[in-house]
């Protein structure tokens, strides 16, 4: 478990969940004490133990491959919490969400606005969650790359996402992915320039790293 605090508000991330290694996270208000869970990996007790001191609002689910539900249905045999999910990614969610959005949305803890942004590419409702200075990415970036892409439709819109919707905050921003390590977006930027700046065979997609690819 780490801990990033930034005075208004509070993310716990549980890293190595699941056999993928997933990355849960629990974004909290420590003013009010209240609490979101991000995604549900196989695991999700561990999760559930570190927002044990808040009152939970719910789970927001980043995208719907089956390594970020493995635990929903734990999580469902002990709490009647809430989720959210994308309207685009309903078709691959087995279950009956209680809020579904689209594009845009924000959800309240205390004082704290937790920014929902659409950023489709990974999945069609993949979506990252924004609080100022730390942004949980999903699987939509990772230090070093995007997220894996089925087609080269998909890897224009991954691209389409992070440059209009991600690049667009802060770069002393934390990004805080679905699986590994974190990064700060600045350095995401300039990564990705070295990227953009090269030639590239055409309908590229897949697992892009940026400085290798």
């Amino acid at each position: 478990m780490s801990l990033i605090y930034d005075s208004r508000h509070l993310v716990y991330k549980v890293a190595g969940m699941g056999p993928y290694d997933n990355n849960g996270y629990v974004i909290a208000d420590p003013k009010s004490k209240e609490a979101y869970l991000i995604d549900a990996p196989e695991g999700i007790e561990d999760l559930l133990q570190e927002a044990s001191g808040f009152d939970i609002k719910g789970l927001i689910i980043t995208h719907t491959h089956p390594d970020h539900i493995a635990g929903y249905d734990t999580l469902k045999q002990v709490s009647d919490i809430p989720v959210a999910v994308h309207e685009a990614d309903l078709h691959r969610f087995p279950w009956r969400p209680e809020i579904v959005f689209s594009g845009e949305e924000n959800f309240m803890i205390g004082n704290v606005r937790i920014h929902a942004l659409h950023t489709p590419g990974h999945t069609p409702g993949a979506t990252c969650l924004y609080c100022p200075g730390t942004l949980i990415s999903g699987d939509t970036l990772f230090p070093g790359g995007p997220g894996r892409t089925e087609n080269s439709s998909a890897f224009a819109e991954i691209l389409q996402s992070i440059e209009q919707k991600l690049f667009a905050l802060d770069g002393d921003t934390m990004v805080m992915p679905g699986h590994g390590t974190d990064t700060v977006l600045s350095r995401a930027k300039s990564e990705y320039e070295i990227f953009k700046n090269k030639e590239h065979p055409e309908g590229l997609f897949g697992h892009i790293n940026w400085l290798t690819s």
